[in-house]
């Protein structure tokens, strides 16, 4: 298994679709299980054996980063966007103190519950150096709780991620989580671009790896899929 040692979370987003509840916190802030969903995510990367983690902030900036300084670990190196970059150009911002090695980036608003094993660790074990420019957990939409969307890829019985055709219905969806090598950036545009561009180049080239989380994962985009996911959690509904 490769050894993932740093992260990044995406956290500067507005997180519109939650309000009013984003209206006063940053998204990362709000609590699933009397628990925040940054903390839960950090938490996850710790137990991983990752040691330092960029966060990125915009939105309730200040707060944010008041809240990420009462934690130990992992080390938390912050990256404030005057402007947001997205999801691709907060990523290109922040490689100089990401190094030279694959590493994490986790959506600053996804909820799961880890299978038989940690999806961070089955992710670092699945990686493939010479395969793979990016590795993404997948999530079945069937089983996906508070999601509705159509889904985004396709998985191959090799393990590789490819765009659906036109036709197909793709049955996965893009769970947040991902492992992310240096050179995937090579030739991106400066200023705010989508992930969703690197996945394309990555997919048209063969470099695009995948694996199905084997535990839960919750949509967390709206007060209703917040409130489906609060229900989940107290259930301790459990899907393999």
């Amino acid at each position: 298994m490769t050894p993932i040692r740093t992260g990044m979370v995406l956290a500067a987003g507005l997180g519109t679709r939650l309000r009013p509840l984003t209206d006063s916190l940053p998204k990362p802030l709000v609590t699933v299980g009397g628990e925040t969903l940054i903390d839960r995510i950090l938490d996850r990367m710790a137990e991983a054996g990752v040691e330092e983690v960029v966060v990125n902030l915009h939105h309730k900036a200040d707060q944010l980063s008041g809240h990420l300084a009462r934690r130990t670990r992992p080390r938390i190196l912050e990256s404030r966007e005057e402007a947001l970059l997205e999801t691709g150009g907060g990523v290109a911002r922040a490689l100089p103190r990401l190094g030279d090695a694959p590493f994490f980036v986790v959506n600053g608003d996804v909820l799961w519950r880890n299978g038989k094993r940690s999806a961070l660790e089955r992710l670092a074990a699945a990686w493939d150096e010479t395969r793979m420019d990016a590795l993404l957990l997948l999530q079945r939409t069937v089983t996906a709780i508070g999601y509705d969307g159509r889904g985004d890829f396709m998985l191959s019985q090799d393990g590789m991620v490819r765009r659906p055709k036109p036709g197909e219905i793709p049955p996965y969806l893009f769970a947040g989580i991902q492992i992310l090598h240096p050179r995937l950036f090579a030739g991106a545009p400066d200023g705010a671009f989508s992930l969703n561009r690197l996945y394309t180049e990555a997919a048209e080239a063969g470099r695009l790896g995948g694996i199905l989380h084997d535990g839960e994962w919750y949509h967390v985009g709206t007060p209703e899929a917040l409130a489906a996911a609060e229900e989940a959690l107290a259930t301790a509904r459990f899907w393999l």
